[in-house]
């Protein structure tokens, strides 16, 4: 009686062995994959972040090469400071250096642009390298960051396109089917 109770207890307590010796051996294994992770990088504040994004100058070396319409397109760029809704303001500038680009600032947002040629009549400024667009109509215009899909700026205006608004609506343009749901004779 006594060796099958030793038998019995034997084979219950070999499980529990092969798993604490299984145990310790991966503990320092998984001591020195902890001991080789990178410390955790420090977070820099969104103050320190603004001022660096303040003094950094926007890239000037481009390769776009523009073209005559595209020159065509810059001569209509409205340039200047637009107000826009919920009290933001987007600045149109010229850059000096380099003729057809234009410098386009806003809550310390920077974009080197130029312009491209549209289907639509509208005058559209590109800064491919951070996926935002500048679109120019005659009555408003608006910034558009297309990589994060999001509306920077919307229903900006500069005095010219106050002035442009304002006469549309003394004397609103001829609708485009007017007349066309006329009975015919």
């Amino acid at each position: 009686m006594k060796k099958i109770a030793l038998i019995a207890a034997v084979a219950l307590a070999l499980p529990f062995a092969a798993v604490a010796q299984n145990a310790t051996a991966t503990k320092p294994a998984a001591a020195k994959s902890e001991a080789k992770k990178a410390p955790p990088k420090r977070q820099v504040t969104r103050k320190a972040a603004k001022a660096v994004e303040e003094v950094t100058p926007i890239a000037d070396d481009t390769n776009i090469v523009l073209s005559e319409s595209d020159l065509a397109v810059a001569q209509r760029v409205s340039i200047g400071k637009a107000q826009c809704e919920l009290g933001a303001d987007v600045t149109v500038t010229p850059d000096e250096k380099k003729p057809g680009f234009f410098n386009v600032t806003t809550k310390g947002l920077k974009y080197r642009m130029h312009p491209v040629e549209s289907r639509t009549g509208a005058i559209r400024l590109e800064d491919p390298r951070a996926g935002a667009m500048w679109l120019q109509l005659g009555n408003k215009s608006m910034l558009m960051n297309q990589k994060a899909g999001l509306r920077i700026a919307d229903e900006c205006q500069t005095a010219a396109q106050v002035a442009f608004a304002d006469e549309m609506k003394k004397n609103p343009p001829k609708a485009l089917f007017e007349g066309a749901d006329a009975a015919k004779k």
